[in-house]
């Protein structure tokens, strides 16, 4: 017996799972209501939809290095509570995650793309029939909130990629850094160092990676600010001029990785501690992501390059 439309919408009202996945219970058991139910539940799939309105403001951030740091991949799942963040099913399931994005994904790839896809660590299943199945297990609604995966400049094709995971998964940075010789690259002080960087990025949350990358409108309102807060000083404007650049120069060292002062040695900027461990080489901070757990689109530093 086909499954008819009626049928299909009445299975769905019944468990919330979605118009397709309640049409194909009905095809395997043959129209079968109570068999299409049963087969919902055991596949994760019957309550889940129900749960996706509610809101999803605890879970975790994960990352994943490959390599010498050739590969890196950062992923934050969301869930509706600190208790099911830190459950032992939930933490598998985003340290499986973490590896099929680091297999799979490429750069750009939408949530869309990686729910459909098929699971790495099992192929029989979509992400999103995983994820679903682990909804209906914890009892709460879980999102994927974002992922990426980087791979080495490909213009550089030395340096590593490092990360941190700050608070049990509440702040999570993925840095890029970049040099020119190999020697460099391997260097475990060079990579502890990265590392370091990543840490103080997690701790400082610079909004630029240097000063070239500062948008000039940006700039222009900061100046603009300023020069309305001096308005009635009675400084003369070329002095008043000169004071903006000094503001300015401290909005950079405030506000750019690069010149901001290293949080392990302040008497240091982020830039000459990393010098002290290139050894003569150029070193460069090509890119990195900050994100806090549960925060919005809008609000989240999704990704700052150099």
């Amino acid at each position: 017996m086909s499954a008819t439309a009626s049928m299909v919408k009445e299975l769905r009202e019944k468990t919330g799972a979605g118009m397709l996945d309640c049409k194909k219970a009905l095809d395997e058991t043959q129209g079968d209501f109570e068999k299409a139910v049963e087969f919902l539940r055991k596949k994760g799939m019957a309550s889940a939809a129900k749960k996706a309105g509610r809101a999803t403001k605890e879970g975790t951030i994960s990352s994943n290095i490959h390599g010498a740091g050739e590969v890196g991949v950062m992923v934050e799942v969301n869930c509706e509570t600190d208790f099911v963040a830190r459950t032992e099913q939930f933490k598998m399931f985003v340290n499986d995650l973490s590896a099929h994005v680091l297999e799979t994904t490429k750069p750009g790839d939408a949530n869309s793309v990686l729910l459909s896809q098929k699971f790495v660590k099992n192929s029989a299943k979509t992400v999103e029939e995983v994820l679903r199945e682990t909804i209906a297990t914890l009892g709460e609604n879980i999102m994927i909130g974002r992922f990426a995966r980087w791979s080495l400049a490909d213009a550089a094709k030395k340096g590593t990629i490092s990360s941190y995971i700050h608070g049990e998964g509440r702040v999570g940075v993925m840095l890029e850094v970049n040099c020119e010789k190999d020697e460099t690259a391997k260097s475990e002080a060079f990579k502890n160092a990265v590392r370091d960087v990543a840490m103080h990025i997690a701790a400082a949350n610079p909004g630029f990676v240097s000063p070239s990358d500062v948008p000039a409108e940006v700039i222009a309102k900061e100046k603009e600010i300023f020069l309305a807060q001096m308005a009635n000083s009675g400084k003369p404007a070329n002095v008043l001029e000169k004071i903006a650049e000094g503001k300015i120069n401290k909005f950079y060292e405030e506000n750019t990785l690069v010149k901001q002062a290293f949080v392990k040695d302040p008497n240091l900027t982020v830039e000459k501690f990393l010098a002290t461990v290139a050894n003569g080489d150029k070193v460069t901070v090509r890119r990195f992501v900050r994100w806090a757990l549960g925060e919005t689109a809008a609000a989240a530093t999704q990704e700052t390059t150099h």
